[in-house]
């Protein structure tokens, strides 16, 4: 019996990869959390960027409180199984009427993890619509197989590394995966997605939080760090801790440390691979 999501969506997930829209943020929690978020951008008096994009729930309240809301991981106990981890995050943030993109891409290719369980649960604070440049997907490519990959950095690149899959696919093709704020989209690590400029008045503001079961293992000699946010670790990874006072010096210590080894693990991938992906 499934915690939140219907047989339908379950099996929508299985077939093609990804399933949307879920209903998990109330609007008084979209409020709240994007106002936490965009409170700290005018007190510091610039917008958010990396490295607080990433694994930002080690940083900040908004973040820690999404990646252990219940709903959330409800939905992801029904495609995963109740040991979770949070073994990645970053802000997608596009802001109004800019031309920031990302490439076509397979999340797997550049989080060296096995087996290839992770679910990726993209959390709207605002309206991820068509014209806001929401997520592109194409159905059923989780099983097509790993595609080549390469980097092609761009300031308007929303993946710093700029890696994407070349030549393959056009930007008119796959299906497009509007949510509304408080709604997610999840999809699967060897997904084939993409999405375009945002066109609206308004920021796209999406957190990607990348879960994971807790017998996934990464692969190779670096040992990253995750987050278990329901049941129990198997003990593959170096464990986080979980936010206790929001940017202290010991949060942005463990956040920094963190971000450290999941670089490690990246760049020694990248080498392993013998072209970045």
């Amino acid at each position: 019996m499934t915690l939140l999501l219907s047989p339908g969506q379950v099996e929508a997930y299985e077939r093609d990869g990804f399933v949307f829209p879920v209903d998990v943020l109330t609007s008084h929690e979209v409020k709240e959390l994007r106002g936490e978020l965009q409170a700290w951008e005018q007190a510091r008096g610039t917008l958010i960027d990396f490295p607080e994009k990433s694994k930002s729930y080690l940083l900040f309240n908004w973040a820690d409180q999404l990646v252990h809301h219940p709903k959330i991981l409800d939905a992801v106990q029904d495609l995963i199984g109740p040991d979770i981890l949070v073994y990645h995050s970053t802000l997608f943030l596009k802001e109004a009427n800019t031309p920031a993109y990302v490439r076509w891409h397979q999340d797997s290719t550049y989080f060296y993890l096995q087996p290839h369980l992770h679910v990726t649960a993209w959390v709207a604070l605002s309206d991820a619509s068509v014209q806001a440049g929401c997520m592109r997907a194409l159905p059923g490519s989780h099983r097509w197989g790993a595609f080549e990959h390469d980097d092609k950095p761009e300031p308007m690149n929303m993946i710093r590394r700029g890696q994407g899959i070349s030549d393959r696919f056009d930007q008119e093709t796959g299906t497009m995966m509007p949510v509304s704020a408080g709604q997610m989209s999840l999809h699967h690590t060897d997904l084939v997605h993409a999405s375009g400029a945002n066109e609206s008045a308004d920021r796209r503001i999406g957190y990607a939080i990348s879960y994971i079961p807790a017998h996934v293992r990464p692969v190779g000699d670096i040992r990253p760090s995750a987050l278990c946010v329901r049941g129990r670790s198997h003990g593959h990874f170096v464990e986080e801790q979980r936010l206790d006072v929001p940017l202290s010096p010991l949060a942005h210590e463990r956040h920094q440390h963190a971000l450290a080894l999941f670089r490690a693990r990246q760049d020694a991938g990248f080498k392993t691979a013998g072209a970045a992906p």
